[in-house]
């Protein structure tokens, strides 16, 4: 199904977001445009999805992909025949990089083995398992509909179908949480020996039912100093274990960075399709309206306008889409700061030839009086040309990223 294309609007091959707002049951944490209680929906919303990449893949002349990323909500939920008429659409619509790394989200109580396999076939060739914790009373706390057991049991069945590149997926700074709790989280899945993992500390989003929760008093406040004592003691064990510390919450086997991840970080384009999916493409970030309801209609609507390629990105074409509800101009201040923003959560940095590049001016030029003061208190350091968090101010990234954002 791979293939190079025609590339007419954009220059640079982009990752594509394909957003699956579907879940069994939402987690008391989660503020993702996820709904459950919807599946009644899903047909209408795999047409819908399928006539989105169509379109955009007109409107921007079959651009080269890179990567695609299946995420939710919960991608394995929709199953993989609705999976495979997505995926079958945008190979049509966009050329696809041969060898393009294809991730999927999954829950592991939706991983059977032959469910598993079924993905496998499909060209899926990255796997993401929320597990979230290997600890069983906090998966009842977290709302999670797995066991510690199950989670393992779904990863071995993802190897035996096939999967080389898995990624978990697991959460700490958790209610009731003890720094040996983690510790044995980390553990358990370190003896599964997946090539990446992806560490999250619990952030109360307001208006989730667990921020309700702890704002009424039924449970305590999560606690900061212990979260960055178990971010502390993830580093050391992952280290140890051969992991590299490529961003700030994400750790992989040499070779097995996420891709699609690095073209964020990096500030590179990539184009998301679903209800609430964020794109940036030549400068202009935008983003599609939340309600899938709505969606499903809204692309029904584009579909009878038709479509025609377009010679360039501009905010009154992403304004004249019917699925785009927020557009955001052309800034090249807010370009530079984000770049800073997201490149310094990479271990590379962000590289003074790459930001001259592409803007046309230098690091120190833009930024010498920030990026003095941040040196002066030991945040940053520089490294073969590059900007970077040193290692003690990873805890602290958000201050360093705030001086680039003002």
């Amino acid at each position: 199904m791979s293939g190079w294309g025609g590339n007419a609007v954009l220059g640079d091959v982009v990752a594509l977001y394909i957003h699956i707002p579907f879940c069994a049951t939402k987690c008391p944490y989660c503020d993702f445009n996820t709904y459950s209680g919807i599946e009644a929906q899903m047909p209408a919303y795999v047409e819908a999805l399928k006539g989105e990449l169509q379109l955009w893949g007109t409107l921007l002349g079959r651009p080269r992909v890179a990567t695609i990323f299946f995420g939710g909500g919960t991608p394995s939920y929709l199953g993989s025949s609705s999976v495979e008429a997505v995926l079958r659409t945008a190979h049509q619509a966009f050329a696809i990089q041969p060898e393009a790394e294809s991730t999927l989200e999954a829950n592991p109580d939706d991983l059977t083995l032959e469910v598993a396999r079924a993905f496998k076939a499909l060209e899926i060739n990255r796997l993401s398992i929320g597990v979230q914790s290997f600890d069983d009373r906090l998966l009842q706390a977290l709302g999670r509909r797995h066991s510690a057991e199950e989670a393992a049991t779904a990863y071995r069945r993802a190897r035996e179908a096939g999967f080389g590149n898995i990624n978990l997926d697991l959460m700490f700074g958790l209610p009731h949480q003890t720094l040996e709790d983690w510790a044995t989280t980390l553990s358990r899945g370190l003896l599964l020996a997946p090539e990446h993992l992806s560490l999250y500390c619990l952030t109360l989003e307001q208006g989730t039912p667990l921020e309700q929760q702890v704002r009424q008093g039924l449970i305590p406040e999560p606690d900061s100093d212990l979260a960055a004592e178990m971010y502390l003691l993830a580093e050391e064990k992952l280290e140890q274990a051969g992991y590299l510390h490529y961003e700030i919450s994400n750790w992989a086997l040499p070779g097995y960075q996420s891709r699609h991840n690095l073209i964020y970080w990096r500030n590179g384009p990539y184009l998301g399709v679903g209800p609430g999916a964020h794109s940036s493409l030549q400068g202009r970030r935008f983003a599609n309206l939340r309600s899938p309801r709505q969606y499903i209609r809204r692309v029904q609507q584009w579909r009878q306008q038709g479509s025609a390629p377009w010679p360039e990105v501009t905010e009154d074409r992403l304004r004249s889409v019917p699925v785009v509800q927020e557009v955001e101009g052309e800034d090249l201040a807010r370009q530079m700061g984000e770049t800073m923003m997201m490149g310094l959560r990479l271990d590379e940095g962000v590289s003074d030839e790459d930001f001259r590049r592409r803007f046309s001016r230098e690091l120190s030029e833009v930024y010498g009086t920030e990026i003095a003061e941040l040196l002066e208190l030991g945040l940053v350091e520089w490294r073969d040309g590059a900007l970077r968090l040193s290692p003690r101010s990873r805890l602290l990234g958000n201050e360093v990223f705030a001086r680039f954002l003002g």
